[in-house]
């Protein structure tokens, strides 16, 4: 079953520990953390600083999403924080596999991020190495961007990889993910939905976050009943 990874990088930050408290007592398991460098993308995000202070005081797991350029400095403070996984992007550096090992070494779940206009077969040296690929549909950069329509297509793409290598790495979609697109999106056998401001922006944050779960879960059960091999992803 397929599960939503909230995004704090559309929220207000003043409001940022509320929105805490509301995911904590909506039972989510993973919190997503866009780290930015104004290089690698054009705008600025968090330091560890907030990912120490998010850990110390609640129990989400850490889906560090970086960024920036070159992830190899990064990844220490990062982790050192309290990321538990921690996903860098495949352009972001020449030494990808190098970087993956690293993230590793430091006793860390590695995933890697692709953006929109990456070509999906350039992951085949790589994804048995990891342990998610997150696929970008929006360009990365900022929150509230809409889903890039071909994204589906890319999915399908990334799942034929997988089966043609024998790998079943978790795949995360990120930019744009919302209830126009969930049911798509786990049609497509996607394991963990990363969701911004379709959630820190409503009005009533519990409500829509329900709405969401609740439509997820209909149609993983839908997904489920017609082929019963898929239960439990």
């Amino acid at each position: 079953m397929a599960e939503i990874v909230p995004s704090i990088l559309s929220a207000d930050i003043i409001e940022l520990k509320s929105l805490l408290d509301e995911f904590k007592t909506s039972n989510i398991e993973w919190l997503h953390i866009d780290i930015m460098d104004g290089h690698f993308v054009p705008n600025l995000s968090f330091g560890p600083q907030i990912v120490e202070s998010i850990k110390s005081s609640y129990r989400f797991l850490l889906d560090v999403h970086l960024m920036v350029t070159p992830p190899e400095d990064f990844i220490e403070p990062f982790r050192k924080a309290g990321s538990d996984l921690i996903t860098v992007h495949i352009e972001a550096t020449p030494h990808i596999h190098r970087t993956i090992s690293y993230i590793k070494s430091l006793n860390c779940r590695a995933g890697i991020a692709i953006n929109p206009g990456t070509p999906i077969l350039l992951l085949k040296e790589i994804i048995e190495e990891v342990d998610l690929v997150l696929l970008m549909s929006v360009n990365p950069g900022f929150g509230g961007q809409v889903f890039i329509r071909n994204a589906i297509r890319r999915l399908n793409e990334l799942k034929e990889l997988c089966a043609s290598l024998g790998v079943s790495p978790l795949i995360e979609v990120d930019g744009g993910v919302n209830g126009e697109n969930i049911e798509n999106l786990i049609d497509c056998g996607v394991d963990m939905l990363v969701i911004g401001s379709a959630i820190t922006r409503s009005k009533d944050r519990k409500s829509r976050l329900l709405e969401l779960d609740n439509m997820m879960k209909r149609r993983g059960q839908k997904i489920e009943e017609y082929n019963p091999n898929l239960k439990g992803r």
